[in-house]
């Protein structure tokens, strides 16, 4: 690189993977260029939450030494999404008046707010992991976004939060893991809200739309409107369900279920044929099983139909109108990579669908392999991360596990920094990857540096052979 920045580490601790990636920002083009990254195969965590802790390190350990490998940087602190059924938002009013209504409102003055609604009463077990201004009300007049406000004068001031809120228990055992492995949380965020990071810009959130990132354990929604985060959910139906749905219908191994799912799996079985057979071999003497296509598509769809059955029940909550989603649905995760998943997304919630890939804020010499929607937590977090280094702001501290002591009152609970664009940038396809290895030696962490089946073959007028290797 040829200026020295911030670089961050992003780990998206997911159900069935886990992905530690490595990023700066980028002087030349301003976006966040990718240095490197690992993925290993998730263990010990069941739908988003933590539930076995030395084998979760373990898992982390060896992403974490990849991501290091490959981009030639020593890690020893990390970013850490956090997901699951526990997470809960609610939206909590604030009034005050101002002691000298002439002066302007200043950024420290709107992060203060945001501490003070930090400190609110929440449930026993929870912890608040973000505070996301809704609207400012300045001496009776409504509707002003955080940017707007500041630099304001005013005396009576009201602001609405949308308070995020996490299970201490949960976070703790992330952080035990995260410690075991050799490392040390910077900052827990919301994994919805760094997904949007990476495939959302400005101008998605200002027209209205509804993040959908469909993962192995969970399906997490976030949704924006006039540019501000409306609602949040973690819905516990997603990737492994569909597998599982396979696997009891089909009589059949998790992992030829999970195979059938990701090659030949669709949404929609009106678009699939009767006569296309796929067979699976047989396992300790008992009979080969067949299945048409059509066959599989209609059990993808039974649990497809539910999760976006949820979806548009939060869509629902946030208490907006349809037609203020111009931007409608956007999906991400691996489970939007399924064929014709958006046909159904579109039918169920009536919005316009698309797939999204976290590639939006990444300068084009980013390893093009991160180009795939299962990346966009991970990517995700290294965004938030870097720019929020770059803004000096606290996201928030991990408790500390002595005890299980809270987190420090004066600690700040922020949104990330806006979004920024650079349209002039060169397109990421027309650029070769970076190359995976650095012959630099390696420079501390904050010196930025440069399923098993085997095809029959005798049903059908059209067989489907289906090979033993993994499934990536």
């Amino acid at each position: 690189m040829e200026e020295e920045t911030d670089v961050v580490v992003g780990l998206d601790i997911g159900t069935t993977k886990i992905v530690a990636v490595v990023g700066c920002r980028d002087q030349a083009t301003g976006k966040i260029k990718i240095l490197g990254y690992g993925k290993t195969e998730s263990t010990g965590v069941v739908r988003g939450a933590v539930m076995n802790i030395t084998k979760t390190a373990e898992a982390v350990k060896r992403a974490v030494e990849q991501a290091s490998d490959n981009a030639n940087v020593d890690i020893c602190e990390v970013y850490v999404g956090i997901a699951g059924q526990h997470i809960e938002s609610f939206i909590q009013s604030n009034s005050f008046i101002r002691s000298n209504s002439e002066e302007v409102v200043t950024r420290a003055e709107i992060e203060k707010l945001k501490q003070e609604a930090s400190k609110g009463r929440v449930d026993p077990g929870k912890k608040i992991i973000h505070v996301v201004p809704q609207t400012f009300t300045v001496d009776g007049v409504s509707g002003f976004r955080e940017d707007e406000f500041e630099g304001m004068t005013g005396a009576n001031v009201e602001v609405n939060y949308n308070i995020i809120t996490a299970d201490s228990l949960a976070m703790r055992n992330i952080q035990k893991s995260v410690e075991t492995a050799g490392l040390e949380i910077k900052g827990f965020i919301l994994e919805p809200l760094v997904s949007a990071e990476a495939v959302l810009d400005s101008t998605d959130k200002d027209a209205g739309v509804v993040l959908v990132d469909i993962g192995g354990g969970t399906t997490d929604v976030a949704i924006f409107g006039n540019g501000v985060l409306r609602h949040t959910a973690v819905i516990p139906l997603a990737g492994n369900l569909i597998t599982s749905d396979i696997q009891r219908a089909c009589t059949i191994m998790q992992r030829q279920a999970e195979a059938l799912k990701t090659r030949f799996g669709s949404a929609l079985p009106s678009e699939e044929s009767e006569e296309k057979i796929v067979t699976i071999p047989a396992i300790n003497g008992k009979s080969v099983r067949e299945i048409s296509l059509k066959q599989l598509a209609t059990i993808i769809k039974g649990r497809v139909d539910e999760i976006f059955g949820q979806v548009s029940y939060e869509v629902g909550n946030c208490n907006l109108d349809t037609d203020q989603f111009i931007g409608g649905v956007v999906l991400t995760g691996g489970g939007s990579k399924m064929k014709h998943i958006d046909t159904v997304c579109e039918y169920i919630t009536q919005l316009d669908t698309r797939l999204a890939c976290p590639n939006k804020h990444l300068s084009p010499d980013s390893p093009k392999d991160l180009n795939d929607p299962i990346f966009a937590t991970a990517v995700g977090l290294v965004i938030y991360g870097v720019r929020s280094e770059e803004e000096n702001n606290l996201i928030h501290v991990p408790l500390d596990t002595q005890g299980g002591k809270e987190t420090p009152d004066d600690v700040l609970v922020t949104t990330p920094p806006p979004v920024e664009e650079n349209s002039d940038a060169a397109t990421e396809e027309n650029v070769p990857a970076a190359p995976k290895s650095n012959p630099n030696p390696k420079k501390p962490w904050w010196r930025g540096r440069d399923g098993s089946f085997f095809g029959m073959g005798q049903l059908g007028d059209y067989i489907v052979k289906v090979f033993d290797d993994d499934v990536q």
